[in-house]
């Protein structure tokens, strides 16, 4: 334990799958311990009982807790909100699970009384931490690819939505909600400096009616550059989790961080042997030779999720910022909105300005 930070006590409302993940990790960060928990479900507040965690009896008994600093809230999505605000006006720091909120105009609200309270109010965008997105990040501020003009980020399953909550859109379901808070996330913490101009997006309703269970969006940036974000729930071939295309090179990027990098070495042997199909012949397409391409590994990136409550404590203390900040969440917040509205009319929606000149 580093002697020269206090402790924390924090406590979990929700102590489903998400809420237990977060006590076992909450159990390896140093100077940070878990005061409690409390879940309307008996049957979790037994699991906690059996794991040697204080089962607060009520919501208001958690907050009346003083040696409780921060609450960590993994509920439902609709309830991020009120119990939210019901913590940050009872002195406590949040952390919120994602998403944050089922509107703009929600977050705003708890984001208004964060402020009001002096709360730190935060949000468990945990993929920031996830090693194939880190690569990916590498690999695009390395300039390894040259300029990139296309980047793909895809995420695709067959089973459908889980059959509980996340299947009604009056609790914050679907699949725009439920991974393309992640996927945008991702995307845009890869360009921060590049406005986003224009979203073209469609939903899927393949085994549900009532949310999307999967999504199609299309991002255009100010520089030019297009990002692709897809989200399946009924596929049954998948496809790389992210492709990088550069003026340079290629990047395959797949869960566990496999993949490859290819990048062209001599440009001036431009020379195709034609591709035979069945209706003719085509140079255009016709690979590189093997001398004018090489290939390389993926860069390592590694990532400890721990550091999101380490940040956590050092913001409350005035040490750092916070490392996901809230009008990065109310940008991606938007971006979610204006998916819905381009796929709701069938138009292209535009998102921010481009800088004058561009």
């Amino acid at each position: 334990m580093n002697s020269d930070k206090r402790q924390f006590g924090i406590a979990i409302c929700g102590l489903g799958g998400m809420g237990n993940w977060h006590r076992e990790t909450i159990g390896r960060v140093e100077n940070l311990r878990l005061a409690g928990s409390f879940d309307v479900d008996p049957k979790r507040q037994q699991f906690a009982r059996d794991h040697g965690v204080r089962a607060y009896g009520s919501w208001k008994e958690l907050l009346a807790d003083p040696e409780v600093d921060i609450v960590t809230l993994a509920v439902p999505n609709e309830l991020h909100r009120p119990l939210a605000i019901d913590a940050m006006r009872a002195g406590k720091n949040v952390v919120c699970e994602k998403p944050v909120a089922l509107s703009s105009a929600e977050l705003a609200q708890m984001a208004s009384v964060a402020d009001a309270m002096g709360m730190l109010f935060t949000v468990h965008q945990n993929r920031r931490w996830d090693e194939d997105f880190l690569t990916v990040k590498k690999i695009v501020a390395d300039g390894t690819l040259g300029p990139v003009f296309r980047v793909e980020s895809c995420v695709l399953g067959c089973r459908g939505i889980p059959g509980d909550w996340r299947q009604l859109p009056e609790r914050g379901g679907g699949m725009i909600l439920d991974w393309g808070v992640h996927l945008f996330d991702q995307m845009l913490q890869l360009f921060p400096g590049d406005p986003l101009v224009s979203v073209r997006a469609s939903v899927d309703h393949v085994t549900n009616e009532l949310v999307d269970d999967g999504f199609y969006a299309e991002l255009g940036f100010a520089s030019g550059l297009r990002a692709h974000v897809e989200v399946g729930t009924s596929h049954f071939i998948s496809k790389p989790r992210w492709m990088v295309f550069g003026r340079d090179g290629s990047a395959q990027v797949d869960w566990g961080c496999k993949g490859r990098i290819v990048c062209v070495t001599d440009r001036s042997k431009n020379d195709a042997v034609p591709i035979v199909t069945a209706a003719g012949l085509t140079k255009t397409m016709a690979p590189r030779s093997d001398d004018t391409i090489k290939e390389f590994p993926l860069p390592e990136v590694h990532s400890d999720i721990r550091d999101f409550y380490r940040n956590v404590m050092d913001a409350i203390d005035g040490r750092e910022k916070a490392i996901v900040k809230i009008p990065e969440v109310a940008r991606v917040m938007r971006l979610m909105e204006a998916v819905r509205r381009s796929a709701e009319s069938g138009q292209t929606v535009a998102f921010e300005s481009a800088p004058a000149g561009a």
